[in-house]
């Protein structure tokens, strides 16, 4: 029998110290609490520090790709993962690698949020209504890539930091506009934001974006039990179409790569894009076919838009 844990003996979260992350963390917790009708103190959260969470790298303002991009806020927590110090990992799904650590695995999805861009600006209500020249800031290299493409005019500026951090940045005057995920937003029922919701027809967003992942240790039988209880099935069906397009792709390229799985019943329709950074050059192209071979169209798409950029497209660098 399967020991379920309590007050003494606490299942362990880890998670990023961020408000967002931590809104996360309690609604996994709140889930498993509910699938086995066990109290709140049968959970310990545990924060831990990543490198993508130094204050010294978010006030220099550096891009991310300088200093790691993905792996950047999960490879402290995997470490501790792997070292027993916590049970399972809660992450944002859009800043997971494709490929992780021997000896993890992570199959689990929390039903996805909305996954829209946000574009935040206390002046203008769009992005098309912003003068020409305005600053915008963001940290994303897909963002600053798209938002190029549609508006070369913009001066785009590197604006790291969690979503506390850039809304302080807007409102001193750093940028006139940036993007915030609207799922993050709404998970902390941040209604006071100016926003609107960017369509994904005028902004493909990132693969994974909305979704919250758990990571677990492979050999964990127990903690196995207990995520498949609260693993959403169409959440996992759709990101494995959209991390299959990423990884056939080679995500930890600086190529700015976008991409959207929708359900309608059985058919799964896969929206993609690639884009040079500065937005200057972009493919897009979608595919639809059964759901269940996502995957298959993931990598399938992805074959078919290198295959229009071209072979140097994804060494270019600015």
């Amino acid at each position: 029998m399967t020991q379920m844990p309590s007050a003494d003996a606490p299942l362990k979260i880890g998670t990023r110290g961020s408000p967002l992350a931590l809104a996360q963390a309690h609604e996994t917790r709140a889930r498993l609490a509910a699938a086995f009708e066990l109290a709140e103190d049968a959970f310990e959260i545990v924060v831990i520090k990543t490198t993508g969470d130094d204050r010294s790298l978010i006030d220099a303002d550096r891009p991310l790709k300088e200093i790691g991009n993905k792996g950047l806020f999960t490879k402290e927590i995997e470490d501790a993962m792997l070292n027993g110090d916590i049970d399972i990992a809660v992450h944002s799904m859009k800043d997971m690698p494709t490929r992780q650590p021997e000896g993890l695995i992570l199959e689990t999805y929390l039903p996805r949020e909305d996954t829209r861009d946000a574009f935040i600006c206390p002046a203008h209500a769009t992005l098309h209504d912003l003068p020409e020249g305005s600053v915008v800031g963001t940290s994303s290299l897909r963002r600053r890539a798209q938002l190029l493409a549609r508006r070369p005019d913009l001066n785009v500026v590197e604006f790291r930091g969690n979503v506390q951090t850039r809304l302080k940045k807007l409102n001193e005057g750093v940028a006139v506009a940036t993007f915030l995920a609207t799922a993050g937003l709404n998970r902390m029922n941040m209604t006071e934001v100016p926003r609107t919701a960017i369509d994904a027809d005028d902004m493909l967003p990132a693969v994974a974006q909305g979704a919250i992942g758990i990571e677990r240790r492979l050999d964990d039988a127990r903690m196995e039990m207990m995520l498949a209880k609260i693993h959403d099935t169409t959440t996992g069906v759709r990101l494995a179409a959209e991390r299959a397009f990423l990884a056939e792709l080679d995500g930890s390229c600086e190529t700015p790569i976008a991409a959207l799985a929708e359900l309608t019943g059985d058919t799964m329709r896969l929206r993609g894009e690639i884009l040079r950074p500065d937005g200057s050059k972009f493919y897009a192209g979608e595919i639809s076919g059964p759901a269940v071979d996502g995957p298959e169209l993931g990598r399938t798409l992805a074959k078919d838009l290198m295959a229009k950029a071209g072979p140097n497209f994804f060494d270019w660098k600015a």
